[in-house]
């Protein structure tokens, strides 16, 4: 009876004793808290770097272009308006105008890097963070040269204001891996260069800046009303409508 009592404690008590110590021990967390907390803000900072898209990826500010400075200001005005609100819907489809427009060039860089074989490296090859350096640029000039004639000879960026300097730093990977002039010929070859005008018609999500930087100015100056908006509508030529 004794010996079969040790046995049973032996092969239960003792191995529930151990389960028991192993699952204190793995209570114990392998990462810190504050590890983890700094791991979440950082990948929160990307997601939002990625959602809003900056010219200028290495602006803090987001202010030194047009239209940096409107995205960034609507969605502050935004964050300080009633949801559910007027204003705040119109704000909203201000926003996301600007965000589709902007996921839109991307999209073609994206098709164009697939058909060239990067599958599976074409997002990477497309994320730019605010960290990018312009001094560890390897092939700055030519990937300046690049994206003016992306611009002039191509409607990869549809549209007639500057393309985002964002581009550069992908445009010198693509010199770096010899795969730029290919690029180049695709661009060429899938958004030939149209007529101004046409390209105005053709996009619908063609967002008018000057008169949402008027909407802006008047909006941080306390000048906000109806009348008002559609005045700056008739001035500027509201190219959408607002879907609320």
């Amino acid at each position: 009876m004794g010996a079969a009592f040790k046995r049973f404690c032996a092969r239960f008590c003792c191995c529930c004793c151990c389960s028991d110590g192993e699952s204190e021990e793995e209570k114990e967390p392998l990462i810190s808290p504050d590890t983890l907390e700094y791991f979440d803000r950082e990948a929160k900072k990307r997601r939002e770097q990625e959602q809003n898209l900056w010219s200028e990826p290495g602006d803090p500010s987001h202010s030194e272009r047009d239209d940096d400075r409107i995205l960034y200001n609507l969605i502050q005005n935004r964050n300080q308006t009633r949801r559910g609100s007027l204003a705040h819907r119109r704000l909203s489809v201000d926003i996301e105008g600007m965000r589709d427009l902007r996921r839109e060039v991307r999209d073609k860089w994206k098709m164009i890097l697939e058909n060239l074989g990067f599958m599976a490296e074409a997002e990477s090859l497309l994320t730019v963070s605010a960290s990018a350096s312009y001094d560890r640029m390897k092939n700055a000039s030519a990937s300046r040269t690049l994206l003016h004639t992306l611009h002039s000879e191509t409607s990869i960026f549809n549209t007639r204001e500057a393309p985002p300097e964002r581009y550069l730093f992908i445009l010198d990977r693509l010199i770096y891996l010899d795969a730029a002039e290919d690029f180049l010929a695709k661009a060429r070859r899938f958004y030939p260069k149209r007529d101004t005008d046409d390209e105005d018609e053709d996009n619908p999500l063609a967002v008018n800046l000057p008169l949402l930087l008027a909407r802006v100015n008047r909006t941080m100056n306390g000048e906000g009303s109806d009348d008002e908006d559609e005045r700056l509508d008739e001035e500027y030529g509201n190219g959408r409508e607002d879907n609320f």
